[in-house]
């Protein structure tokens, strides 16, 4: 598994892995080895860019928005984090727009109860399990997230 992780950290290969969805821009940032939350969570990244979507899957044949995010942080910095968006909506504190670092938890309502949640990276980006792309990186100046948006939150 490393290999294969740092072969696709390689400088050409990096070009398409940060390629989102085709209807997405081209990530704007390159991999910043000196900033190690970034650099973590984009090896993360490759390891489950493509997951499909299954709500209540927490695995490679399929992950949910919350199942993404547990399975990011147990595995990037060993934390055990709640289930379900809900749950981790509670979590650390809360962090406006402006104050967003890399590996702050962003959430949108994107429904009348309906919740969603990724992980930002830095620059305006964040990842997440799409329910319709599965797991991409998106932009929260996108105008669907930039209306839904909901809050931020900062672990400890």
């Amino acid at each position: 598994m490393p290999t294969r992780i740092a072969r696709l950290l390689l400088p050409l290969g990096l070009a398409l892995l940060l390629t989102a969805c085709s209807s997405a821009p081209r990530v704007s940032a390159p991999v910043d080895p000196d900033h190690p939350v970034r650099f973590a969570l984009l090896q993360q990244y490759a390891h489950w860019e493509g997951t499909p979507y299954r709500y209540g899957g927490n695995s490679r044949r399929g992950v949910d928005c919350s199942g993404f995010i547990q399975q990011v942080y147990r595995g990037f910095a060993d934390r055990h984090l709640p289930r379900t968006t809900r749950q981790q909506a509670e979590l650390g504190r809360a962090v406006s727009w402006s104050e967003l670092e890399p590996g702050d938890l962003v959430f949108f309502k994107t429904g009348f109860k309906q919740r969603h949640a990724g992980i930002y990276l830095g620059n305006g980006e964040f990842m997440h399990a799409s329910t319709s792309k599965g797991v991409i990186l998106s932009h929260l100046d996108n105008p669907y997230w930039a209306d839904a948006w909901w809050m931020a939150r900062r672990l400890p």
